[in-house]
């Protein structure tokens, strides 16, 4: 005699838990971070360096925000986008 089993019931999700994700959140602020390098590149003020000898140099002040985005990024990225380690 062969029986026919029931498919299992599926846990209903709350529309909430696709807004909650982790990756959702890091791929947010990664945004945020390079709109402020955009808005600092356009927007802000050049790094002057004028020396005794009347040399000058202009280095625009985004050069240094993007340094610091990069390794933000990196950041971010390793823990919002990494394997979860499994204690």
């Amino acid at each position: 005699m062969t029986t026919i089993s029931q498919e299992p019931t599926r846990a209903r999700r709350s529309p909430w838990s696709e807004v909650l994700v982790p990756e959702m959140w890091a791929s947010l602020a990664i945004a945020v971070i390079w709109l402020s390098v955009l808005f600092a590149a356009v927007f802000g003020p050049d790094i002057v360096n004028t020396t005794a000898g009347g040399d000058r140099s202009v280095v625009p002040s985004a050069v240094i925000v993007a340094g610091f985005a990069f390794f933000a990024t990196w950041v971010i990225a390793r823990h919002g986008f990494g394997g979860r380690r499994k204690t």
